[in-house]
């Protein structure tokens, strides 16, 4: 079989379903009737399973959150999990993140990197293996989530109806084989102990506003405040700390209030270090300005616990692991309003070895005497599949075989499907040297790398799946 041939017979034929699915906005959106996730999640999968009812395949559809297209027989059952909600587009696009374009022979979209792209580079590897005639030698079912970017009430509802699959891949990562995903957990800081008397200050914070996703590092920020007196003294702090920080930011004066932005560096929250957080930026200036007290309970606790930690130690909770690295944090949200206090949104990724547990219980009981409390606790375990299993070994000959990279299987941050399978791994479809644009602003693909990841999926199905003459 010359699974470079194949594709490229498939190559206008692929990029146009994938321009058709890119142009859904599936942001995830309003719960309603026959929509759990909002109607664009709904419209995206409708999109993709209709693909594989065009072909004479069996298909089905679950609770409008997820669904399969069928290939082969068999009483075992190989799974392939890609997902076709996004992330929210955020500002600062170059085009219409939800008009897909090619320029310099790379699609933009949204969702074209995460997991549009990969999604339907992994369908067409099957499409193809199909028309060509081969037969497989158990039953292939390409799963489509829409609520893997939240809380995958999609794989939650599948599976209670669905039967598991032996084994599996997600195409929702990198390449060559990803074979143990950190502990992924979400949890609320909720600032619980307001002063309700008011008490006379020269600056107060109204409102604070920043993020959108627990699992994106926030590109904005807002404060409001109210000052009495010294406006030009501190909007000449502002600009002094925008100088030093070299963060891009702006303000606006309205009657007494002062509004401050500013601007970071989205990326995925499973490696926030590779972002810039724009709310606690943000933070980091307030701290220099003598607030309110519930103002400055807020500032000084983000102080405290959130600003710069990146690993977790100041929760008490950073740990390492020799093969899967290190705990990682991303506050995703911070919000602060006069009336209900503040909140923080926290995302944190967690290695083997770790008691998350043990240490949430322990920061809450540490934080509550600062008028903080943790609420919202959301918890997902490491997974992990020995990189000597013959899934992960057949895999990665397939990689080897179309890139000639021998780089080994190793473990990452980031949460996919693979976890929701015993025997389940990621499996592209960036490489290493993709630029990784993921829940970013002009997210892209290259066209080239699709039809290599496209390729690598064929060959890899093929030595997997498909009964040898």
């Amino acid at each position: 079989m010359d699974a470079k041939e194949l594709v490229i017979q498939y190559k206008d034929e692929l990029i146009k379903d994938l321009m058709g699915l890119l142009s859904i906005d599936s942001v995830k959106g309003e719960s309603v009737k026959d929509a759990p996730v909002g109607e664009g999640p709904k419209k995206a999968l409708e999109y993709m399973i209709e693909l594989g009812a065009k072909e004479g395949l069996p298909t089905k559809v679950v609770a409008n959150l997820a669904g399969h297209i069928e290939f082969g027989k068999g009483d075992e059952l190989f799974g392939v999990l890609g997902h076709v909600d996004v992330v929210p587009p955020g500002k600062g696009w170059t085009s219409e993140p939800f008009e897909p374009v090619i320029r310099n022979n790379e699609i933009v979209a949204r969702g074209v990197q995460d997991d549009k792209g990969p999604t339907m580079a992994a369908y067409y590897a099957l499409k193809i293996l199909h028309n060509e005639g081969y037969e497989f030698n158990r039953r292939v079912r390409l799963i489509v989530g829409t609520d893997e970017e939240s809380d995958w009430q999609c794989t939650d509802a599948y599976f209670k109806e669905e039967e598991m699959p032996s084994a599996g891949f997600s195409p929702d990562a990198e390449f060559p084989v990803i074979h143990g995903e950190k502990g992924i957990t979400s949890f609320n800081i909720v600032q619980s102990n307001l002063n309700d008397e008011f008490i006379d200050s020269d600056i107060e914070l109204k409102a604070f506003i920043s993020g959108e996703r627990y699992n994106m590092v926030p590109e904005s920020a807002e404060a409001k405040l109210k000052v009495m007196t010294k406006m030009s003294a501190i909007i000449q702090a502002f600009e002094g700390f925008l100088r030093k920080s070299g963060n891009r930011g702006k303000y606006e004066i309205d009657g007494g209030f002062l509004k401050l932005e500013l601007e970071g560096q989205s990326a995925h929250g499973s490696t926030p270090e590779e972002g810039v957080n724009a709310g606690t930026e943000l933070l980091k200036f307030l701290s220099e300005v003598e607030l309110d007290q519930n103002g400055k309970q807020f500032v000084d606790f983000a102080d405290q616990y959130i600003v710069g930690n990146l690993n977790g130690e100041a929760f008490n909770m950073d740990y390492h692991h020799e093969e899967m690295g290190d705990v990682s944090v991303n506050t995703g949200m911070i919000n602060y309003t006069e009336v209900d206090g503040g909140i923080f949104g926290v995302n944190l990724r967690y290695p083997t070895g770790l008691d998350f547990d043990a240490g949430i219980q322990a920061l809450n009981k540490t934080i509550e005497k600062t008028g903080f409390t943790i609420e919202d606790v959301s918890n997902q375990a490491p997974h992990y599949v020995d990189k000597n299993d013959p899934l992960v070994t057949q895999l990665l000959k397939s990689y080897q075989k179309h890139t000639g990279d021998m780089t080994e299987a190793y473990t990452i941050g980031g949460g996919t499907y693979a976890r929701t399978l015993e025997t389940g791994v990621a499996f592209g479809a960036m490489f290493k040297d993709t630029v990784d644009t993921m829940h970013q602003k002009d997210e892209r693909m290259n066209i080239d790398e699709l039809l290599l990841a496209a390729q690598i999926y064929l060959e890899a199905l093929y030595n997997v799946c498909v009964i040898k003459s």
